[in-house]
């Protein structure tokens, strides 16, 4: 496996984030989840040159039978939209490869907040229960929405992130977080689990 990320706080928590979802959608098998790839996700999406560019560079990392995973913010942009188009053409770079396009909504930290009840006194984190009802995947500064409820600081990306992902309540994420049910709708297919409907 290999993942493109966009975030530097994504190149450490992805990894915690995949292994715990290795183990909570009961994968037998060991997991090797080298560092992410990160990209600006600018210059991925719209330079041909530096999309083919990391896509290779994953494909060579994960190996011919292995999953290239690309994950980025969808912010503004549709998901369902988007990433259909990414990920037809990651196709065509790495035909060989299986390829899986995952847009958060809006940021990768919506996760956070969809499990925001898990990770409540986390880290200084601090969420009422109005707090608990919001969507997830509607605030658009989901880094902001983590700030503001941290107690005497704010929140930081590379520090924050991965002890979320190490601590978050991976079924509220699933509940609440439709960008997270495509992460583990992915990771199903991929390792060959089929859950009942």
């Amino acid at each position: 496996m290999s993942c493109i990320v966009e975030g530097h706080g994504e190149v450490l928590a992805l990894p915690i984030l995949l292994r715990r979802i290795s183990v909570w959608r009961n994968e037998d098998s060991y997991v090797d989840i080298p560092q992410p790839i990160r990209v600006s996700r600018d210059r991925f999406l719209n330079r041909r040159d530096e999309f083919e560019r990391h896509l290779r560079l994953a494909g060579s990392k994960c190996g011919v039978d292995g999953w290239v995973l690309v994950l980025l913010d969808a912010d503004d942009a549709c998901p369902a939209m988007l990433g259909p188009e990414i990920l037809a053409r990651a196709r065509v770079v790495l035909p060989h490869h299986a390829v899986s396009v995952v847009l958060v909504n809006r940021e990768f930290e919506a996760w956070y907040i969809g499990a925001a009840q898990s990770l409540n006194g986390t880290r200084g984190l601090f969420v009422g229960a109005g707090d608990l009802t919001l969507d997830p995947e509607v605030p658009r500064d989901a880094k902001g929405w983590l700030s503001s409820r941290m107690s005497g600081r704010s929140y930081g990306e590379t520090t924050d992130q991965p002890a979320f992902a190490a601590k978050m309540d991976l079924q509220q994420a699933l509940d609440r977080c439709r960008s997270f049910q495509k992460l583990c709708k992915e990771w199903d297919q991929q390792n060959g689990i089929v859950r009942a409907k």
